[in-house]
This record gives structure tokens, C-alpha cells and sequence, in this order.
């Protein structure tokens, strides 16, 4: 009797397995055309690893509930001598904090030693590139900033300070930028300046440029960087210099660590796109670096 049983069971179990096997194939093809489905719509993530590429910003943020700390450092040019130790007895600091609101909303506050400015900022990621169905082929950030200089200037006998309302400049971004492979992401910068007040009748207030950046994958956690400001035609153009930067990115572990040289001293958009005054080619280079730590200040659960 139990013989039959068995055989009967062992019988059922063949009858049976084809039909299993059948469902267990249907089911792994399925989940295998989700994944692998070019019409499913995903957003292309980490188009630059940090929220700056040298000067100029990026289209990241940092994120809803992160908090960026940057320290950016600038030495003086490595043209003014060993009695300066090549720019390294000179330098300038900026300490500048980004919150991220939301994925898509930042602000920011830094203070820069250079004239002693406070600038804040607005960033919002208005497009993100996307892939699969109605892909977008760019993400585009958008960035506005104020900064204040807090310089005495009346220390001088018979000179005069100035009032609060010509101490502020006023800079406005679009940041255009594509990852056209894991390895490259190039973005365009049309910007303009707006300055309050300039020294000379021979500066114009309003000072338009057009920037641009890339990054270069070369290892798992290196990457080569680049950024660069054209003045478009008129007085201030004339009198001072496009800034060029070039640099490297370092991953490591919780933060980013960028080294770059570069021809301007300043280090937010007041300074770097209209008064830029060193001339990369002839050695007026700034050796610096940025070292940008996130921290969650909210639980993303």
C-alpha cells in the first residue's frame, strides 16, 4: 500500500513540476523586462559629486534634511616668489553652510575674508535630466545670491564709507548641465551680476557672462574638473579677465575634497565673474581647495 502511495505521489510530482516550472519562468521574465524596461522613467542622479565645481556652483543640492559645510581656501599666486612662499603666506578663507529644505530648495550663508562679505543664496532644481519614456535630456538649477561687503572704507582721512545699499551685489544663474555618460558632465552658466555700485564711471552695474564646467570621471573616486567665465563685450570686460579654474575631486568616504588653481582670488560670483584680474597663462594662479561634509540634521525615514 505504501509503495503505491509513493508511486502515485511521484507521479503527481511530475505532472505538477512542468506547471510550476512554467509559472516560476513567467514570473522571473517579468521581472527581469521591469528592470531592464528602456520606456521606464528614472532620474539621472549625480551629474557633479559636490554642490561646487570650483568657482562656479553646480546643479546638485544637497538634499531634504542635509546640511553641506564648506571650507573654501585660496593662497596667493604661485608667481609671487619664494619670499612668499609661492602664494602660500597669503590666502583667503570662505566658511559657507547650504541646507537642503527640500530634494529640490536650498539656502545658504557664508562669510568670506575678502572684503569681509556675507553672502546668501536661493537654489532650486526646477528640471532634472531623466532617462526611458519622455526622457529630459538636461537638469537645469536655478540660483540666485546677495552678498554684502562689511569693509571699512572711511579709514583714510577725508575718505568716505559708504552707505549699506552700495555695499550689496546681487548675481542671478542658470545652470544648465547634462551627464552624458557615468564618466562626463558638462554644464552651461548664463549669468548676470548686478552691482549697486561700481568704482569708476568706466564699470558697468549690470555685467553678463556665460560659464562653463565640466567633470571627468578617471577613477572610481577621482575626477577632474574645469570651469570657465566669459565677459561678454563692454567696459568691464575691457578691464579685467575671464576666470578660468582647473582642478581635481577627491572622494573620501563622507566628504569631498576639491584642489584646483585658478585666476581669481574671490570665491562667490561677486568677485570670480567681474573682477577677476589675474592672468592664468602668465602664472597668476591661486592654488586652493574645498573641502565639503554633509550632515543628515533629518531622518530621511
Amino acid at each position: 500500500m505504501k509503495t503505491s502511495v509513493s508511486i502515485f505521489g511521484l507521479g503527481l510530482s511530475l505532472l505538477l513540476a512542468p506547471a510550476a516550472l512554467a509559472q516560476t519562468t513567467d514570473l522571473l521574465g517579468q521581472l527581469d523586462a521591469q528592470t531592464t524596461n528602456p520606456e521606464k522613467r528614472e532620474v539621472v542622479a549625480a551629474t557633479f559629486k559636490a554642490t561646487h565645481i570650483i568657482n562656479s556652483q553646480s546643479v546638485e543640492t544637497p538634499g531634504e534634511g542635509t546640511l553641506a559645510f564648506l571650507i573654501q581656501h585660496r593662497f596667493g599666486t604661485l608667481n609671487s616668489g619664494a619670499y612668499n612662499f609661492f602664494g602660500l603666506d597669503q590666502a583667503v578663507l570662505r566658511l559657507g553652510f547650504e541646507y537642503g529644505l527640500t530634494d529640490r530648495l536650498t539656502i545658504g550663508l557664508g562669510r568670506s575674508s575678502q572684503e569681509k562679505t556675507y553672502d546668501g543664496s536661493v537654489k532650486y532644481r526646477a528640471i532634472r535630466q531623466t532617462t526611458g519614456a519622455r526622457a529630459m535630456p538636461v537638469s537645469v538649477t536655478l540660483f540666485a545670491s546677495s552678498a554684502i561687503t562689511t569693509l571699512k572704507f572711511n579709514r583714510n582721512p577725508g575718505a568716505e564709507d559708504r552707505s549699506t545699499a552700495s555695499r550689496v551685489t546681487y548675481a542671478y544663474q542658470a545652470l544648465i548641465a547634462r551627464k552624458f555618460s557615468p564618466n562626463l558632465s558638462v554644464q552651461l552658466m548664463p549669468t548676470l551680476i548686478h552691482r549697486n555700485y561700481v568704482a569708476t564711471p568706466s564699470e558697468q552695474n549690470d555685467v553678463y557672462a556665460l560659464g562653463g564646467g565640466l567633470r571627468q570621471k578617471i577613477t572610481k573616486r577621482t575626477a577632474l574638473t574645469a570651469d570657465y567665465y566669459y565677459l561678454f563685450p563692454g567696459n568691464t570686460a575691457s578691464n579685467f579677465r575671464n576666470a578660468l579654474g582647473l582642478g581635481v575631486d577627491l572622494e573620501t568616504g563622507g566628504h569631498i575634497f576639491q584642489l584646483h588653481v585658478t585666476n581669481s582670488l574671490g570665491m562667490t560670483e561677486k568677485f570670480f565673474v567681474p573682477e577677476t584680474t589675474g592672468k592664468f597663462f602668465s602664472g597668476d594662479l591661486y592654488f586652493g581647495f574645498t573641502v565639503a561634509r554633509n550632515f543628515t540634521l533629518k531622518s530621511q525615514i
